[in-house]
C-alpha cells in the first residue's frame, strides 16, 4: 500500500454502495483509501471517517452542522469538511462523488487544497457550468451520465475509471522541474495572442511565465497563485473579465479582482486586452436586451458583444478604484489603437469612442504617484511596439524592485 492516503468524499447515507466501491478499486490499486462521510444528518454508515467526526472540525463545532434547515447545514459541513482535509497530513488525492448538493458541498474543500494535489470529482453536475465548483483550482470533474443512486452496469464503469485515475496520479506523482527563474502571471484571450506571445519572446528567458486565460477562473487562478507567493508579478494584458462583470456575461471576475495586487504590492503592469467584448453562450442566449447590439459569433458556443461607452465608463471607475489601493509599483498601458483583433480599423468592434470612455473615467479615477502610473501609448494592442513597452516596463519594475531581482542588480 502507497504511505499516506486518498480520501473518498460522499454521503453516506445516500451514496454508501458507490463510494464503497470506489474505495475497494483504490485498495485493489494498491492505494490506501478511507471514506469520509458528509452526510448531513450525522449518518455514520460504514465511513472510516463518520459525519460526526468531519462535523466537529467547524470553528463553532459539529452542532452548528446538524439541523433541520438543509441548506445552512449543507454550507456549515461545507466549511467543517474543508478545515478537516487541510489539516490532513496524510493524503494523497481526494476523489468525491455527488449529485449537485454534494458536489456544492465538497467544492470549497477541495478549492482550498495545494495546486497539485490529485483532485477528481464524479458528478450529476460536470457537463454544465462548472466554474461555482473548480473556481481557480485543479479540480478534475468527470460526468456521472447517469444520477448516482445505486450500481449499475453504467455507473460502475464510470467510478472504476475515476478511482483508476486516481490511483495512476497517486501512483506516479509529477516530479516538479527546478527552474531558477521566477514566475510570474500574465493573462490571455484569443483576441490578445499576438500581444502576449510577442511578450513572451521578450521574457521567457529570464522568467517563468505562467499564461491564465481569462475566463473567470483564469484570473482567479493567477491571483490564487500570487497570493501563495508563487509567482512574483504581473503581466495583466486582459482584464476582458471585468466586461462580463459589468455587463452580465458568462465569464466575470469577481470582486476580489487584483486583490492579489494590492495584498501582495507584487510589480504590476497592466492593459485593456479584451476590455472591447462580453462573453455570452450561444446567439440564441444572449440577452433579449443586448439582441440589438453588434455581436460576433466567436465559435458555436461563444457570441462576442461589443462593449458601449457607459460599460467602458464603468470598467474604468471600477479597475482605477482597484489599483487605488495598490502600494506596490503599478503600471497601466493604454492602448490608442484598440484593445483586440476585433477592436481596429474594420473589424466589427472598432469603436474609438467607446475606447476612450474607458480611458477617461480610468484618468478621472486613478490617483497617479510617482509608482503608480497611467501610460498612454500611439499602438493597437497586438502591435510588436506595445508589447515590448510592457515587458519593458515590467522588467524595469521587477530589477527595481531589490525584494523580488532575481540577480544582482547593476
Amino acid at each position: 500500500m502507497t504511505a499516506g492516503c486518498v480520501y473518498v468524499l460522499g454521503t453516506c447515507d445516500t451514496k454508501l454502495p458507490e463510494l464503497t466501491y470506489i474505495r475497494q478499486i483504490l485498495h485493489d490499486s494498491g492505494v490506501d483509501a478511507r471514506i469520509v462521510d458528509v452526510s448531513t444528518r450525522g449518518h455514520a454508515g460504514h465511513a472510516d471517517i463518520s459525519a460526526r467526526t468531519v462535523a466537529g472540525f467547524h470553528p463553532q463545532g459539529a452542532g452548528h452542522v446538524f439541523g433541520d434547515d438543509r441548506g445552512r447545514s449543507i454550507a456549515a459541513m461545507a466549511e467543517a469538511l474543508r478545515c478537516y482535509l487541510t489539516t490532513r497530513e496524510d493524503r494523497l488525492g481526494v476523489i468525491a462523488i455527488g449529485g449537485s448538493g454534494g458536489t456544492a458541498l465538497v467544492a470549497p474543500a477541495l478549492q482550498a487544497l495545494p495546486l497539485g494535489l490529485p483532485k477528481l470529482v464524479v458528478s450529476t453536475v460536470a457537463s454544465g457550468n462548472t466554474a461555482p465548483y473548480v473556481g481557480g483550482a485543479d479540480i478534475a470533474m468527470l460526468y456521472s451520465v447517469t444520477d448516482m443512486e445505486g450500481l449499475n452496469r453504467l455507473s460502475r464503469i464510470i467510478l472504476c475509471n475515476a478511482a483508476h485515475a486516481m490511483a495512476g496520479m497517486v501512483r506516479t506523482p509529477c516530479q516538479p522541474v527546478a527552474d531558477p527563474r521566477p514566475a510570474i502571471g500574465l493573462t490571455m484571450f484569443g483576441v490578445t495572442t499576438p500581444c502576449v506571445n510577442h511578450v513572451l519572446r521578450h521574457l521567457s528567458a529570464r522568467f517563468d511565465c505562467l499564461v491564465f486565460h481569462a475566463t473567470g477562473t483564469g484570473g482567479q487562478a493567477m491571483e490564487r497563485l500570487a497570493d501563495a507567493g508563487m509567482i512574483r508579478g504581473f503581466v495583466d494584458t486582459t482584464l476582458t473579465e471585468f466586461c462580463d462583470r459589468v455587463a452580465g456575461g458568462i465569464f466575470p471576475c469577481d470582486s476580489d479582482r487584483l486583490g492579489a495586487v494590492i495584498r501582495t504590492r507584487l510589480p504590476y503592469v497592466g492593459s485593456c486586452g479584451g476590455l472591447d467584448m462580453v462573453n455570452f453562450g450561444a446567439r440564441a442566449t444572449v440577452p433579449a436586451q443586448y439582441r440589438n447590439r453588434v455581436l460576433v459569433e466567436h465559435n458555436p458556443q461563444i457570441t462576442l458583444m461589443r462593449t458601449n461607452p457607459a460599460e467602458c465608463r464603468a470598467m474604468g471607475h471600477m479597475i482605477g478604484h482597484q489599483l487605488n489601493r495598490c502600494e506596490g509599483e503599478v503600471r497601466f498601458l493604454y492602448p490608442e489603437g484598440g484593445f483586440s483583433l476585433l477592436d481596429q480599423p474594420g473589424a466589427p468592434f472598432h469603436d474609438p469612442a467607446a475606447d476612450e470612455a474607458f480611458y477617461a473615467a480610468l484618468a478621472e479615477t486613478l490617483e497617479q504617484t510617482p509608482r503608480r502610473r497611467l501610460i498612454r501609448l500611439p499602438h493597437a494592442i497586438n502591435d510588436p511596439a506595445f508589447a515590448a513597452a510592457l515587458a519593458h516596463e515590467f522588467s524595469r519594475l521587477f530589477t527595481e524592485n531589490t525584494d523580488n531581482a532575481p540577480y544582482p542588480t547593476q
